[in-house]
């Protein structure tokens, strides 16, 4: 009698980043014998990527765990792996005490291991190290995730950047920049297998290559990818450290029709004396002067960034300087965070002293502003032609994204009619909502 193939099944929470190292594990799995299922009720091993940035991301992954646990039976192993299993593995303990294991982040691609050991002891096992974090290519899998038509490739992990609301250089470790090659060959791989959108990640892609001894290594980066992939159409880049964007960066961003003219450039806030306290860039102006060279050498230019309100001792009139600020530079995109005082940041010596419903109040307004800008800026595209990356088609309609819209973060075009998925087509905008455009495919 044919012996029946063990499953496995992986929920993957958080950021892109998560969704990489997730398809690693799957990978990994695999190749040790394991076939995937999407019905955790049919897996033998059960995991979940966890995301441990603040308290909302823990509070999700401990409701995905906790409804996890309740439909598995004995025979079935659970393992919580990722960010928060890193960061706190004895308060997963005490949360979960029915865990079989907890696997950090730098011990991802030990779990086929793990498992085998699973199979052999009743012992919960518990696998965080503090090493340097681990590379796809010494695990021996991929650097990147697809989803249709597009992907998110991993080009370094861990961050070395000093910011006091961030967990992450704690539960990742320094910055570890992949090598060129490794990079350029996923990227052919992903072109070969019908790609045609790569998003390049990392905490802070414009570090990429400091640890190689490179000192602009993202404008070579993007320059070996264009040459390795010139067929490709959209390369999309997120995650931009303010002060980093370099003129050569921007000139090769310029220079390649490939390279989308989108840049994401998380700034936190607009107040210099905030900034100083979060440990970020505080010359504000010398980020303005930034944004300026780049909408002037790309007009086309679609700028995107994050803020954070209601970090300690922000005053009201410090909010309004950060309020001031978004109505002045009129971003594309903008994405806004309550802060979450997190254990082990510098900045939780601090005294969380910015009521809740003040946080809420914020981000409620400095969201409308950029509603308001945001649907004068799409009603500026009605009439015009644009290339969409179709990613659906349902009861008459069909939806997909423009340059100008990374996916997971940003709008959509809804376009009338079904029209398949995984290709380019040209769509006149039509309508313009705050976030979304509507649009009719050209014949």
């Amino acid at each position: 009698m044919r012996r029946r193939r063990p499953r496995f099944y992986i929920a993957s929470l958080g950021c892109a980043k998560n969704t990489v190292d997730a398809e690693g594990i799957a990978t990994l799995l695999r190749r040790a014998g394991y076939l995937a299922t999407g019905d955790p009720a049919r897996a033998d091993v059960v995991i979940v990527n966890t995301c441990g940035f603040i308290a909302a991301a823990r509070e999700e992954s401990l409701t995905t765990l906790r409804s996890l646990a309740e439909q598995i039976t004995p025979r079935q192993k659970l393992i919580a792996a990722g960010c928060w299993a890193q960061r706190e593995p004895e308060r997963l303990r005490q949360l979960l005490p029915d865990l079989d294991a907890i696997v950090g982040t730098r011990t991802w691609h030990e779990i086929p291991r793990i498992v085998q050991e699973l199979s052999r002891t009743e012992a919960p096992i518990v696998n965080v190290q503090r090493r340097k974090v681990v590379m796809p290519e010494e695990a021996g899998t991929g650097g990147y995730v697809r989803f249709g038509a597009s992907a998110f490739l991993k080009i370094a992990d861990g961050c070395s950047r000093g910011c006091a609301f961030c967990a992450i250089p704690g539960i990742k470790g320094p910055t570890v920049s992949r090598p060129l090659e490794a990079i350029l060959e996923d990227a052919r791989q992903l072109r070969d297998a019908g790609v045609l959108e790569i998003n390049l990640i990392a905490q802070d892609t414009s570090f990429y290559g400091h640890d190689l001894g490179m000192r602009d290594g993202l404008a070579p980066l993007l320059e070996g990818l264009v040459e390795a992939v010139p067929d490709l159409p959209w390369l999309r880049i997120l995650y931009l450290f303010p002060g980093f964007i370099t003129d050569r960066l921007i000139d090769v961003i310029a220079a390649y029709p490939q390279v989308l003219p989108y840049v994401d450039i998380p700034l936190q806030h607009a107040d210099p004396a905030i900034l100083r306290r979060m440990r970020r860039p505080a010359d504000v102006e010398a980020v303005k002067r930034t944004i300026g060279r780049l909408r002037e050498r790309m007009p086309e230019i679609t700028l995107r960034t994050t803020f954070i309100v209601g970090f300690p001792g922000e005053s009201e009139r410090e909010f309004l300087t950060l309020l001031r600020f978004v109505e002045a530079m009129r971003f594309d995109r903008v994405g806004v965070f309550e802060y979450s005082h997190e254990e082990g940041t510098a900045a939780a010596s601090l005294k969380d002293d910015v009521p809740p419903e003040v946080k809420a109040a914020r981000r409620d307004a400095l969201m409308m502003a950029q509603q308001r800008i945001s649907l004068e800026k799409n009603k500026a595209l009605v009439g015009s032609r644009l290339a969409v990356l179709l990613e659906g088609s349902s009861d008459g309609l069909t939806i997909g994204r423009t340059y100008r819209d990374a996916p997971e973060i940003d709008g959509l075009v809804l376009i009338e009619g079904e029209h398949g998925s995984g290709r380019l087509v040209e769509v006149e905008i039509t309508a313009a909502l705050p976030y979304d455009l509507q649009g009719r495919l050209v014949a």
